[in-house]
């Protein structure tokens, strides 16, 4: 199997993990989604402690917290990736799957957005014809509901701007997770604790299952970033942004098949807007990848 093949089956893997992760948190919809974080954050921690003490890669780490730069960015980083993690657990538990998938839908189009705000990277035609087609879709769902799909917004935002700060960070995924969980840790092993003292914390009280779940969750955060970072260095970027979208439809599927949440006319006709914003950024963004290599 060349390592084209294999690329693509890891990165092809890491997106379908993402794309299940609602049934996982779905099964400690019991547990506060904050205690849900606060382990996940913790035990992510612990597991990334293990694997770069396994793979040698300390020196990774080094010139990468010294560049002085990275310190404030990793802090806010941290903070957004918190919220991330937060927003999107809680939209699975409180039974807003199909809105959160539409938040990782439109992310793509956020970074466009990001990138040429603060990047000063041209947007194209066709790319300005997918934003605003994007726009016009979120826009029909927000009047038709009355209210702003915040969730879908939270999770673009926080992680769009996330991968705009680590875009410009000098460390790999894995280095960077690392700093991101440990400045984390501390505030959540003092919330982990506190509650375990006051009695209603959910680890060791609730059962051996739950238990089990909370110390599993670093490890499922942990294996398709592993995965995505092995695949995506081995295939074409363009490869990559289309493949990005097995995700939110595996979130999607999951939260309508699986768990019935609703899915009207209104949101076929919004996501009908998001898929052609998709397809036309997708086509024009894999012509522009091609010219560049047959110039």
């Amino acid at each position: 199997m060349d390592n084209i093949t294999k690329g693509t089956i890891t990165t092809i893997s890491a997106f379908f993990l993402w794309g299940i992760f609602p049934i996982y948190w779905k099964a400690l919809k019991h547990v506060p989604s904050t205690q849900i974080l606060a382990h996940r954050v913790v035990w992510s921690l612990v597991f990334i402690l293990f694997l770069v003490s396994v793979q040698r890669r300390w020196k990774e780490a080094n010139p990468s917290i010294s560049f002085y730069p990275n310190v404030p960015r990793f802090l806010f980083t941290s903070f957004l990736l918190g919220a991330n993690w937060l927003t999107y657990i809680w939209a699975v538990n409180t039974n807003q799957i199909v809105e959160a998938s539409l938040g990782y839908f439109i992310n793509p189009l956020v970074n466009v957005c990001l990138g040429m705000v603060f990047l000063r990277e041209r947007l194209y035609r066709w790319q300005i014809i997918s934003v605003v087609l994007a726009f016009i879709g979120v826009l029909f769902l927000t009047l038709h509901y009355g209210r702003v799909p915040w969730i879908a917004f939270t999770l673009a935002f926080t992680f769009g701007t996330y991968g705009l700060l680590r875009k410009t960070a000098r460390a790999g995924s894995i280095v960077g997770l690392l700093f991101e969980a440990a400045i984390l840790t501390p505030i959540a092993l003092v919330y982990v604790i506190t509650l375990g003292v006051q009695g209603s914390g959910a680890f060791g009280s609730i059962g051996f299952q739950t238990d089990i779940l909370l110390t599993g969750a670093g490890l499922v955060t942990a294996i398709p970033l592993l995965l995505f970072a092995h695949g995506a260095r081995r295939i074409q970027y363009s490869t990559v942004g289309f493949l990005q979208y097995i995700a939110p439809t595996g979130q999607l599927l999951v939260g309508v098949l699986l768990y019935k949440e609703l899915f009207t006319y209104t949101h076929a006709i919004s996501f009908g807007f998001v898929w052609v914003a998709i397809i036309i950024y997708s086509i024009s963004s894999f012509i522009s990848y091609k010219k560049q290599f047959t110039v």
